[in-house]
């Protein structure tokens, strides 16, 4: 079982998505440990983006971020790093297959509706930004048993 950090980003929540991706994840079976909606600051961004800040895209990355509420979340489930970032498709809207989140539904490379955590150790990172431990509810949904084998 593992855990990711999942970001409706400011595009996402202007065009009245939300709801919509968030069936997508429930409807994959995947659980919902948390969520709440914040506004990014610079420094959070500047946090959550640390990899890119001296990148020449960085100031229109943090711009965007900063632009609209987000929506975050936590997100428990079996390989849900890569069955999350699976589900999102390629970064680019436009060049993400049909069915994917952005294939669906984004058609630019930075208005792509949402971040996800690319491995165990952004997660991790990632989470501690956005969610308190005690904010993170643990719980096992009755359904569990209907959607994978006991031994998965």
């Amino acid at each position: 079982m593992q855990r990711t950090l999942v970001l409706l980003k400011p595009d996402c929540v202007q065009r009245r998505l939300m709801g919509t991706i968030i069936k997508r994840f429930e409807d994959k079976g995947l659980n919902i440990v948390a969520m709440k909606m914040i506004r990014v600051t610079p420094e959070l961004s500047r946090q959550h983006y640390a990899e890119h800040v001296e990148k020449p895209f960085y100031p229109s990355l943090e711009e965007f971020i900063t632009s609209a509420p987000v929506v975050a979340m936590a997100i428990d489930g079996l390989d849900v790093i890569s069955v999350v970032r699976e589900m999102l498709g390629a970064t680019s809207g436009l060049k993400a297959s049909a069915g994917t989140i952005r294939g669906d539904y984004s058609s630019s490379r930075q208005m792509n509706l949402v971040h996800a955590s690319d491995s165990e150790e952004s997660a991790t990172r990632e989470l501690e930004l956005y969610f308190n431990e005690d904010e993170l509810c643990n719980y096992e949904p009755v359904a569990t048993a209907f959607m994978r084998a006991g031994d998965e």
